[in-house]
């Protein structure tokens, strides 16, 4: 187990009828609030007008930027950090799911920031102060809610980004689950693959001694695995989407992979195809994830392909390759069943003419060549990219 630092304060105020405390959140820190939301789902559902009863009643000045999108661009970033920045913003408040919160993130650095903002993402790493951030979370996803970590994309350089700033932390998140009730079965699927692909990328490493990470990341993914049908069949079940929330938040807050050093490889790969054809991300993760597993099958990797196939799939088979190969088609029936396209030409990409620059910037923009569970080449990516054109078995 290697050294590491845990330190998340975020203040998470989770479960049911908690707006009433968000102005007491929000003076903390100020009366001048940017809200920043998406595509107006938060209008539909009437998560909007009670936020701003909130505010109303608390005397906030408030600000917007809206629109959003899935893959949050550097221009909408650059939009908010100029409206940040011309009133005086004291504090921001995220509704949304995980793009509202990274795009808020990198406005909250970016109002600090000088120069070309894309610049900031491209750096990797932000060391700079940061507007203070909360957040309403409607979509179990991304953990954004809870980590440091954000994804940018600049749709002109064909690149999507992963940065991170110690001062990115959302100051306090606010989780009700009845606010995902509304997100339909597809958004619920794909957030659920995203979930369940962080959980994975912390998992395979290969960094001894992390039986305590390995093991929670084993009981997450059950829970994952669990509840999605749940959520799909009963949109309103408490439960099931109070389990997929808390999971999203543990799956990507430190607890799982703070002592890892590894390098995640479908994440690499899925930022690319999300740069070049703006799929959904976790769909891509999902399409993405068992092709890389049966690529990356050799003696090495084996046996702990096969220990996930028995903790997290219950598959009692004593051949380790071939107790690996279930576990693969497992997870790969899984998303299928969940309603998530399983090849590439499903979501619109019908021809290989980007792969082998995708490829190239998957391996540049990483460390997947040297710190990657199985190390992967450019050309490794490229034979990932082109398995997931057509269906696949795993058995």
């Amino acid at each position: 187990m290697e050294n590491f630092r845990f330190h998340v304060t975020t203040d998470i105020r989770f479960g049911k009828n908690r707006l009433g405390e968000l102005p007491e959140v929000l003076n903390q820190f100020g009366k001048r609030v940017l809200l920043v939301y998406g595509g107006g789902s938060i209008k539909r559902n009437g998560l909007y007008a009670q936020i701003m009863a909130q505010l109303e009643s608390n005397d906030n000045q408030v600000f917007e930027v809206n629109g959003v999108e899935p893959n949050p661009r550097i221009e909408t970033v650059e939009r908010g950090a100029a409206l940040c920045r011309k009133e005086n913003i004291d504090v921001i408040l995220a509704v949304g799911g995980g793009s509202v919160i990274d795009c808020s993130k990198a406005i909250a650095g970016g109002t600090f920031a000088s120069g070309d903002l894309w610049e900031m993402v491209t750096n990797r790493a932000y060391a700079g102060p940061a507007l203070p951030l909360v957040t309403v979370l409607t979509l179990a996803a991304t953990g954004s809610e809870m980590n440091r970590g954000a994804v940018i994309s600049n749709l002109k350089t064909k690149q999507k980004l992963g940065f991170g700033g110690q001062n990115f932390l959302p100051k306090a998140s606010f989780l009700d689950p009845t606010n995902t009730y509304t997100v339909n079965a597809y958004q619920t699927a794909a957030g659920s693959a995203d979930i369940f692909s962080h959980l994975m990328e912390n998992y395979f490493d290969n960094t001894p001694g992390t039986d305590v990470e390995d093991g929670i990341a084993e009981g997450l993914m059950r829970a994952v695995i669990k509840n999605v049908p749940v959520a799909l069949a009963t949109p309103d079940d408490y439960d099931a989407r109070a389990n997929l929330m808390w999971a999203s938040s543990l799956a990507l807050n430190g607890l799982t992979g703070a002592s890892k050093a590894g390098a995640w490889s479908c994440h690499a790969m899925e930022h690319e195809l999300s740069a070049f054809y703006d799929i959904t991300h976790g769909v891509g993760l999902a399409i993405l994830t068992p092709r890389w597993m049966e690529h990356i099958l050799n003696e090495r990797t084996v046996p702990k392909l096969a220990r996930y196939a028995k903790e997290v799939w219950g598959i009692r088979e004593t051949v380790p390759e071939l107790a690996a190969r279930m576990g693969i088609q497992k997870l790969s029936d899984y998303f299928s069943e969940c309603g998530i396209p399983m090849t590439l030409p499903e979501v619109g990409i019908t021809d290989e003419t980007n792969f082998q620059k995708m490829a190239e910037q998957a391996v540049a923009s990483s460390k997947i060549s040297t710190l990657a569970f199985e190390p992967l080449a450019v050309e490794d990516v490229v034979s990932i990219y082109q398995a997931c054109m057509t269906p696949s078995k795993y058995v």
